[in-house]
């Protein structure tokens, strides 16, 4: 199954729903992301950009409304599905990073690169190199820098083949220089596999051009 559109129906948090919220151009709306686009998706803190990409990841279902990849809704799928889902389809790269800090960094990238076999390991040599970590691959990630964590989470989170990508703040303790590195690794890649990028922020974002801006 190729995942051609992801579109977001009168969704709302359960939370929110006996709240006044402001204008969104997510909640209570009807949003379709589309293969292929990027998608920069901003919201104040506690504005529930977590809660969206957990929700299109499938591993949260507290909300109203409907979620549908191309016209089908994911409420019937099983976990069998979700699970081929997030190999081939989905690549996710949540705000709490979800690393193993016993783990070092090349550990932590190569053990999700082993259930999907998509990269090269010289290719993630690569990548290390460019992020400037590569000092790093044999660190425990526990013992890194929150923001030397984040280019591990992200290089780990390219590691799979994907229709859409979701990025929850994924550069926001990253400066410029690294902040436009990633981007560039991120946009190559999923230009590649003519896929899509959505990525929140609160504040400092993924610095790709020619996105398409959207509210929480």
């Amino acid at each position: 199954m190729q995942i051609d559109t992801i579109r977001l129906t009168g969704m709302l948090p359960r939370v929110f729903v006996s709240e006044s919220i402001p204008v969104s151009d997510v909640w209570r709306s009807d949003l379709t992301f589309r293969r292929g686009e990027y998608y920069r998706v901003e919201a104040a803190s506690g504005g529930g950009k977590s809660s969206m990409c957990a929700y299109i990841f499938g591993s949260r279902i507290d909300y109203e409304g409907t979620l549908r990849f191309n016209d089908t809704d994911v409420a019937g799928f099983s976990i069998d599905k979700w699970q081929e889902l997030r190999r081939r389809n989905l690549a996710y790269l949540p705000q709490e990073l979800s690393l193993f800090p016993e783990l070092t960094a090349m550990q932590n990238i190569v053990l999700k690169n082993s259930l999907t076999n998509h990269v090269e390991t010289g290719r993630i040599e690569e990548w290390l190199h460019e992020l400037g970590i590569d000092s790093r691959r044999d660190y425990p990630v526990g013992r890194m820098s929150i923001g030397q964590q984040q280019r591990v989470g992200i290089i780990r989170s390219l590691c799979q083949p994907f229709d859409f990508i979701l990025l929850d703040e994924p550069v926001s303790h990253l400066d410029e220089d690294n902040n436009r590195k990633a981007a560039r690794m991120i946009m190559d890649e999923a230009s590649r596999q003519g896929a899509g990028i959505i990525a929140t922020s609160v504040g400092n974002h993924l610095l790709i051009e020619e996105s398409i801006t959207l509210k929480l």
